[in-house]
């Protein structure tokens, strides 16, 4: 009896070693087919052929763009935490965070919970500027609690309309039509956004200049400020995303906000990307010890996944607006969408939480430390809101999708590089294998690196 007791001991110490094993491997990516894998190319097919071209980028697109052999993107079949599977039940570790969505990982189950109990309810829809519901009244009371300096609120679904939003208040606030942007800044596509938009102008802006108007002058990012006599609104990111994770130097954010006092100007800060804990702060302009603005823009991780976004500004210039007489000046069939809202507030809740931006100080010490071991640098930027300099951007992103991993560059010019903005809850496994991934990827530019460990196709299936 003894001797059974102490097999059935043994049996299940080794059960639990080999399931303890099994879910930590499955954190890392596991590639099971070619990349892209057959389902995936099958898909993009598909997609082609009722998709505008300009959308998604097939094959001669990206043999052009990459220098490399023609090849579609992936097709995603799911996402959790830092791990994406596509159609082929391949697996990568995603350092994108979809677009700088994913603060809390891929399909945070907080927020997953948040969406369900709203779906049971049931309450999918309700009015924009007409009818509201009790998950909108609770997600602008978080918000302002996140900055109580801007109390007031115009949801959205995009970062482009949290951008349009605040020009237009801007715009009533002062009186003034004129907008001033900077160099490198990316506020979105909508026309009111690109309008203010510099990021690759000549594919974003020059098809369509005629419509986009004169009022908009741009400056250079960290340069002498203009004279703001006629301008209303100045919109900045105080850490650039898209445009390459650039910091202003020090001081000149608080030179933007005299200027902008003294000339009577209302100050925005875009914090689409850089918001909720992904800089080591809160807030991009806090990371920097920068003054409030007046108006703020947010979005992407707010819900970490629902498309939803807001404008919060001080109650001056929000009440500039002046109250609804029944035909709203501003409003959208989705505004405020219950279903976002919840998802929302489940968001800012788990963000706190986890103390976000202590986790992203945390982790992009870790990574920048791990990449440093490698040779591999610089690195610029706050929290896991980073860039990495390497050699060939382009390459990098190519070669890192084959070894598991997403990756997108970021900047254009002298400040072109490797984005790395992955999920906040990122494990310190999972940051060693992005960083042996690029070291094996640049082996002259980069230290030793550990061997890198994709489990075979039969390990996958026999999950």
């Amino acid at each position: 009896m003894r001797r059974l007791a102490i097999a059935g001991v043994v049996t299940t110490v080794a059960a639990w070693y080999i399931t303890r094993r099994r879910r930590r491997r499955r954190k890392l990516p596991r590639l099971r087919t070619a990349i892209p894998g057959p389902k995936s190319q099958a898909l993009i097919t598909r997609l082609a052929s009722h998709e505008c071209p300009a959308i998604t980028a097939r094959r001669a697109r990206r043999a052009d763009a990459l220098g490399a052999a023609a090849t579609d993107p992936i097709v995603w079949a799911s996402a959790s935490g830092a791990i994406v599977v596509d159609a082929d039940g391949n697996e990568f570790l995603d350092v994108t965070s979809g677009f700088g969505v994913a603060n809390l990982g891929h399909a945070a189950p907080a927020v997953v919970a948040a969406a369900r109990r709203m779906l049971d309810r049931p309450l999918v829809h309700a009015m924009g500027d007409a009818f509201a519901d009790e998950s909108r009244v609770e997600l602008l009371e978080a918000l302002a609690s996140f900055l109580p300096g801007l109390p007031k609120g115009i949801l959205g679904c995009s970062g482009a309309d949290a951008v349009q939003a605040a020009i237009k208040t801007a715009t009533l606030a002062t009186g003034r039509a004129g907008v001033l942007a900077f160099g490198g800044g990316y506020h979105g596509l909508g026309h009111g956004a690109l309008a203010a938009t510099a990021y690759h102008a000549p594919s974003f802006r020059a098809p369509f200049e005629a419509q986009l108007g004169a009022h908009v002058t741009f400056s250079e990012f960290g340069g002498a400020v203009p004279s703001l006599r006629d301008v209303g609104c100045v919109i900045v990111e105080p850490i650039q995303g898209r445009g390459g994770i650039r910091e202003p130097p020090a001081g000149w954010l608080e030179e933007l906000r005299a200027k902008c006092d003294a000339e009577g100007a209302l100050l925005v800060y875009d914090e689409v990307y850089s918001g909720f804990g992904r800089t080591g702060a809160w807030f991009a302009f806090e990371a920097l010890g920068a003054p409030p603005p007046d108006l703020i823009c947010l979005g992407k991780a707010m819900a970490g996944g629902f498309p939803i976004s807001v404008c919060l500004g001080t109650r001056a210039a929000m009440d500039a607006w002046g109250a609804s007489r029944g035909e709203a000046l501003h409003t959208q069939t989705f505004l405020g969408n219950p279903l976002g809202c919840a998802m929302a507030r489940a968001s800012l809740r788990e963000l706190r939480r986890v103390d976000a931006p202590a986790l992203a100080e945390r982790r992009g010490a870790e990574l920048r430390a791990l990449l440093a071991a490698r040779g591999l640098g610089p690195v610029r930027g706050r929290g896991l809101m980073l860039a990495v300099d390497v050699p060939d951007p382009l390459r990098a992103m190519a070669g890192l999708l084959r070894r598991g991993v997403l990756a997108l560059p970021v900047g254009e010019g002298a400040d072109f590089a490797l984005g790395l903005v992955p999920p906040l809850t990122i494990d310190s496994d999972q940051l060693a294998f992005v960083a042996d991934a690029l070291a094996a990827e640049f082996p002259r530019e980069a230290g030793p690196a550990r061997e890198l460990a994709v489990p075979e196709e039969d390990e996958v299936a026999g999950r």
